[in-house]
């Protein structure tokens, strides 16, 4: 069964809530990431935060209006760190992204992922090898990049999405978005991403800022795709390269608006297999 999506999730209506509210993001995320995911969270309309000492990420997490956790340059104090926000996240009622950076790629990656797991997030967002080492059908890919298509994550998205009760989301060149219920599809982006550092872990905060205050993490994620996909479509249009495409990048975020976004292609969603 498929059915046609573009009047309940509604990109440019969801964009429009974030911008009203300015949520406050906090961020535990990589060192290479926190500048350019920052800068993101602005250009969108968000009010980012990086805070990842073990004295205060539990409290500050409770005060945020959601919260994203990012493996990327993992160590022992901040995955202590990650865990305590997560969990104070979760007892204030508030949503967190997990970004599950390399997550394969070595014993102490792998079990950092699984525990964090344990502390239910909102949603999960990675790319196709990440998800299949998360769900333990896969190596992890090379590195931070993956080595896997969409279509091979498909089937351990949907039984990571029903284990953990998140919604996952596997980005790449046509993100997939399911809840263990539903499956969509976001077209998007530009081939010039990929060369841009930590675009991906930019996206997490992203997600997380959609989610603040939304009712439906599913339907706040794929709009957040949507919109993502949408702002680097445009900048490619403009950009010469990789330095020119990320400065491009920031202005389209900051310049989309409703008539851009209404004229995206309509979604579709289908019941998950």
């Amino acid at each position: 069964m498929t059915t046609a999506i573009r009047g309940p999730i509604d990109p440019a209506a969801h964009l429009a809530r974030l911008r009203e509210r300015a949520p406050l993001i906090h961020n535990i995320t990589n060192l290479v990431a926190m500048n350019p995911m920052a800068n993101v969270l602005l250009a969108l309309g968000a009010s980012p935060a990086m805070v990842h000492a073990r004295e205060e990420a539990a409290e500050f997490a409770a005060l945020a209006d959601a919260l994203t956790i990012n493996i990327g340059t993992l160590s022992p104090h901040w995955l202590a760190a990650m865990e305590e926000a997560a969990e104070a996240a979760q007892l204030a009622g508030k949503p967190w992204v997990f970004d599950p950076v390399a997550v394969g790629a070595t014993a102490y990656r792998r079990e950092a992922g699984q525990r964090l797991l344990e502390h239910r997030p909102t949603v999960i967002r990675g790319n196709a090898s990440e998800i299949l080492a998360l769900e333990r059908q896969g190596s992890g890919g090379r590195g931070v990049d993956s080595s896997d298509p969409i279509e091979a994550a498909e089937q351990a998205a949907i039984t990571l999405a029903r284990r953990t009760a998140a919604v996952v989301a596997v980005t790449g060149e046509v993100d997939l978005v399911t809840d263990g219920r539903h499956l969509a599809r976001v077209p998007g982006g530009h081939p010039l991403m990929p060369r841009v550092t930590t675009l991906g872990c930019a996206l997490t905060g992203v997600v997380a800022a959609f989610l603040a205050g939304a009712e439906d993490p599913f339907a706040a994620s794929v709009a957040a795709l949507a919109c993502y996909g949408e702002a680097g479509r445009r900048a490619g249009e403009v950009a010469s390269g990789p330095g020119s495409f990320a400065v491009a990048f920031l202005d389209a975020l900051y310049a989309l608006d409703h008539d851009q976004l209404v004229t995206l292609p309509t979604l579709e969603v289908s019941d998950a297999p």
